[in-house]
């Protein structure tokens, strides 16, 4: 299980409608609205500045919350669509959907390499060059790997890795369903057996 689902503060909004987004707007917050699961759509309200410094962290909409509003428990969400202001780009309104345990959600999770000491490549000079440093995964909500692990055992100078030589735990599969390239080893420098071509084919399947 992932180890730091992030907090994220909110407040419950009075009233909907325009009207109460814009009083929201104006005391220096972004109203929003939580939906999914068991429970009736709630209208919440976040602090700009809060939101704004998680967008700008990256990769918000594919990031899993464990959203906080006083007076009740805690649950998790994602968010599905933030609306900006067209001249400003700056966020005018959020929508978050809950989560079951069971939900399907797309994450991107670390990759990690072990047996660094026992990889002929790296004992002989060779540079591990990580392709993707996070992979993107289907996971599910309430069984979410903290990392995917690569085993660098026996692999030469020249090797690339691929997703199907990760690790993944059961009921876990990546989001592109081709064998794409994770990293590789490189020769050292001035010395060829260069994995451009890796790399090259890993930046199309962006």
């Amino acid at each position: 299980m992932a180890g730091e689902i992030p907090d994220l503060e909110v407040q419950v909004r009075a009233g909907t409608g325009k009207g109460a987004a814009r009083e929201a707007r104006r005391n220096g917050m972004v109203p929003g609205v939580v939906y999914g699961g068991e429970a009736e759509p709630q209208a919440i309200q976040i602090p700009f500045n809060v939101l704004l410094k998680r967008l700008k962290q990256g990769r918000f909409l594919s990031t899993l919350f464990n959203m906080k509003i006083e007076g009740q428990e805690d649950f998790r969400v994602i968010c599905r669509s933030v609306q900006r202001d067209v001249v400003k780009d700056l966020p005018t309104h959020v929508d978050f959907m809950r989560l079951r345990r069971a939900s399907k959600i797309n994450l991107f999770i670390h990759v990690e390499y072990i047996n660094h000491e026992e990889c002929p490549g790296l004992k002989r000079g060779g540079v591990l060059t990580e392709v993707r440093p996070e992979v993107e995964l289907v996971v599910t909500a309430g069984d979410i790997p903290e990392k995917i692990v690569i085993d660098l055992a026996g692999r030469k100078i020249g090797d690339t890795i691929h997703i199907s030589d990760a690790q993944l735990p059961e009921g876990v599969k990546p989001k592109i369903e081709r064998d794409f390239v994770i990293a590789n080893i490189q020769a050292p420098a001035g010395i060829g057996g260069s994995s451009a071509d890796e790399e090259e084919e890993a930046a199309a399947e962006e």
